[in-house]
């Protein structure tokens, strides 16, 4: 008989503890859910919350092997992690979601790219390249994005390549070269799906990044396009979704042009930063919803409770430490303002050290203030005493 999540043997394990994790692990207490956490840093977020805590590298073959073996079901918060580990553990009779199958093409942008027009889902027009050298075959379609194959996160591993004179900053290593697309917002949209094929989404988002870091700064729930625009995203981001037959959540990025298209950007099989909002802003968090999916449990309702605004909460430059969170006393006394800060200790410019989440009856009253909240919190490394 298959073991439920109440059994005193049902093992869950996720490789990653970092933020994510720690959100996750405060949904799972509410379901009495055990979670063993593998993470290669001693002091990460869930170290001190989680049930169990192994400290080891979630990329090395025989260490995600080890952490595997007994457990019923595995997740990830990271995607950069030893895919043929887990396929070993699949065959052992693991749960393992997201499938590695669906890890493998996902870890890897430029097989993202070509999933996406071999599903045709439609995507901006790009080019693969194995070195820095061969950009300049393609002087004549800048501007580009470059990406970074593997390995890229939270803005990194991304450059822009506008001109001959870009290619100083450029990766020299195997890329996606993007064409850049005019575009009127960034959107997203997160989908879940169980694994007896039930799925549904969360209302549509609009993001807005920081330049310099290229993060979302700022998140609007729900976004301020058509219902026809909510509608086509929607049917977009399901129908990725079912080409990957992913398990778990599915974060669907895309870009809305200037010319009303929908393409998507990137995706990410776990739960991610374009659905914190949905903690206080929606009847089920996307933490409870990844729960829910790759456990096979029914699927919760997504619906908005209230408007809501996510602002990142990011290392200031030129702060590099212990952290210090300068105006958050006068933040929380604001109403409809909540607060979540991420366990790091340690500071430094654009680390992602919390997020808050601002709801109201409007989403205009929302951004109001958000805009103080921005102007008034700040983490810099601690002053001295």
């Amino acid at each position: 008989m298959e073991k439920k999540i109440y059994d005193k043997d049902f093992g869950f394990g996720i490789l990653g503890g970092g933020q994510l994790g720690r959100m996750f692990l405060q949904e799972a207490i509410n379901y009495n859910l055990n979670v063993a956490i593998l993470d290669p840093a001693a002091d990460a977020p869930c170290s001190k919350i989680c049930h169990e805590f192994v400290q080891g590298d979630f990329n090395d073959y025989q260490t995600v092997l080890d952490f595997g073996k007994g457990k019923s079901v595995l997740t990830i918060e990271i995607e950069h992690v030893n895919v043929e580990a887990l396929k070993k553990l699949e065959s052992y009779g693991v749960q393992v979601y997201p499938q590695p199958s669906v890890l493998e093409i996902v870890k890897d942008k430029g097989l993202q790219k070509d999933f996406f027009v071999a599903h045709n889902i439609p995507t901006a027009d790009y080019f693969l390249i194995q070195s820095k050298e061969e950009i300049l075959a393609y002087q004549g379609e800048f501007p580009l994005m470059q990406k970074a194959r593997t390995g890229g996160y939270d803005g990194k591993g991304v450059t822009p390549i506008r001109t001959m004179d870009d290619l100083a900053t450029a990766f020299d290593c195997p890329s996606v070269l993007e064409k850049m697309v005019p575009f009127e917002k960034e959107i997203s949209v997160i989908v879940a799906r169980n694994s007896i094929g039930d799925i549904t989404t969360y209302p549509l988002v609009e993001l807005e990044f920081n330049s310099e870091a290229n993060l979302v700064e700022y998140l609007f729930s729900p976004a301020e396009v058509s219902i026809e625009i909510e509608k086509k995203a929607r049917e977009i981001a399901i129908a990725t979704a079912k080409a990957f037959g992913s398990v778990g959540l599915l974060a669907v990025e895309m870009f809305l042009t200037t010319d009303g298209e929908i393409l998507v950007n990137e995706v990410a099989p776990r739960t991610h930063n374009s659905g914190h909002h949905s903690i206080e802003g929606n009847i089920t968090s996307q933490f409870e919803q990844h729960l829910r999916s790759v456990l096979n449990l029914p699927l919760g309702d997504t619906a908005i409770l209230r408007p809501a605004v996510m602002v990142n909460l990011l290392g200031e430059k030129n702060h590099e430490g212990d952290a210090f969170y300068e105006g958050l006393e006068e933040i929380m006394a604001m109403s409809g303002v909540k607060v979540h800060l991420y366990g790091k200790t340690k500071t430094k410019p654009f680390r992602k050290m919390g997020h808050i989440t601002i709801t109201a009856e409007t989403l205009t009253e929302a951004k109001k203030t958000a805009v103080l909240v921005k102007q008034m919190v700040r983490v810099i490394s601690r002053p001295n005493r």
